[in-house]
């Protein structure tokens, strides 16, 4: 066989597997290592905030998710500012630069006052600022980049680099933890964050470059967003289909702090070292799951039952699950519906759900995505955390009332997302 028959085999293959046109495998497969090297970094960190939380009562973590909802608010201000005023080629990859140092400087931090209870309970707000900021700044440029055509066909592939950056991380994080401690992890993210940011500029330069397809936009990231730097505050407040969205990520962020609480207080009996190691392997189960959907079945569920049915199917998987739980409330039946919850963001919700915003003008994507993506996030996660610990320290709710709770608002969240993707196929028909 000929270099030109099996370069031809190879391109039939991926475009079979993946819906992935040639002219299009370059900037897929770098912004797909973009959102690996993302995930790998924050699947470092994130066992390590986790494994914080069991130290601390439920109301602790209520009032640190409060502060973090009052961080939230400002961070989103402060970067609609940035986007109005710096040119986008610069404002992208100074998000990551800036989240490097300041990781870079808990890690002094933590090493110079070791067992401070402020500077740790400062770095699980700060991280979890973190987890919403860098994926939303990600998926800003992704639906800035692709159009609506290609998104259905590209997004659930280029999502797929989260599970396997969350794989890395995860089986990193549980070989490295007891060879360095869970301090030096932080070091180590802060320098994948630093190679994030020629990653930026790349990718930008190869879409420029791309001129082969008309599919490819074309924006111009020397240019700012026009428009008042708090117009995302007000922008998704006016706008049905953004406020749509909103609520979804209000009841998905909801019933997923319910279930993190369980296991918060599951976890309780463990060690700090043992309870990253728990973290870890539990984001390693749910990134394999996801992993193999994202890249070879997401795509095709959402082209083939559309984004309306794709949207509403893991709202409904997980209400049913919770409704399992409340006929047998055992704790290790929470674990599965953290698994089934958050494998199913990774594959299917969140790229499902990006797709959204590729029918909304610039502004939306950078000011008020952000506004919703993070201010509205955490605002579901501080009133969840404060309903949580009324429910179980205030009512003293067992395990079967709170997941009959969380069953009602899954489906809510389900006929939510069926509202979310027949507005997107209307605006689609019509364009």
């Amino acid at each position: 066989m000929n270099e030109n028959n099996s370069g031809g085999s190879i391109r039939r293959f991926v475009r079979g597997a993946t819906k992935i046109e040639p002219h299009e495998l370059a900037v897929t497969l770098l912004s797909f290592a973009f959102l690996f090297a993302l995930m790998f970094a924050y699947n470092i960190l994130k066992p390590v905030r986790d494994a914080m939380a069991p130290d601390w009562s439920d109301v602790d973590v209520a009032v640190l998710w409060t502060i973090n909802f009052v961080f939230s608010a400002i961070a989103v201000s402060a970067y609609g500012l940035a986007v109005s005023r710096i040119p986008l080629r610069y404002v992208v990859p100074g998000v990551y630069g800036f989240f490097a140092a300041s990781f870079a400087l808990f890690y002094v931090g933590a090493r110079a006052f070791e067992g401070v209870n402020y500077i740790e309970m400062a770095f699980f707000v700060w991280i979890s600022l973190f987890s919403l900021f860098h994926v939303s700044v990600f998926w800003s440029l992704m639906s800035d980049i692709f159009s609506r055509q290609q998104a259905p066909r590209l997004f659930a592939f280029i999502a797929s680099g989260a599970s396997i950056g969350t794989i890395a991380g995860s089986a990193a994080t549980v070989v490295l933890v007891k060879l360095v401690g869970w301090q030096n992890l932080m070091l180590a993210a802060a320098s994948i964050l630093v190679l994030i940011v020629p990653i930026v500029g790349m990718l930008r330069n190869l879409q420029e470059r791309n001129t082969q397809s008309s599919d490819i936009r074309q924006p111009d990231h020397n240019d700012t967003v026009s428009g008042n730097p708090l117009a995302g505050f007000s922008e998704f407040v006016k706008n049905p289909f953004l406020l749509g969205i909103a609520a979804f990520i209000f009841l998905y962020t909801t019933v997923g702090s319910f279930a993190w609480f369980e296991i918060k207080n599951l976890l309780e009996p463990f060690g700090r070292d043992e309870r990253t190691q728990i973290w870890a392997t539990i984001n390693l189960t749910v990134s394999s799951i996801a992993i193999v959907t994202a890249m070879f079945a997401t795509s095709r569920i959402a082209t083939r039952f559309g984004l309306a049915r794709t949207l509403a199917l893991v709202p409904f998987l997980v209400a049913m699950g919770l409704l399992l739980v409340v006929a047998n409330p055992l704790l290790f039946a929470v674990l599965g519906i953290w698994v089934v919850l958050k494998s199913g963001n990774y594959a299917i919700t969140r790229p499902t759900r990006e797709m959204l915003y590729t029918i909304v003008d610039r502004e939306a994507r950078f000011k008020a995505k952000p506004v919703i993506d993070i201010v509205v996030y955490r605002g579901g996660d501080t009133l969840a955390g404060w309903v949580f610990a009324g429910l179980t320290a205030g009512l003293s709710l067992g395990l079967g009332a709170v997941a009959a709770i969380g069953a009602v608002i899954a489906f809510v969240w389900a006929v939510v997302g069926l509202y979310l993707g027949r507005a997107y196929d209307r605006v689609s028909e019509e364009n």
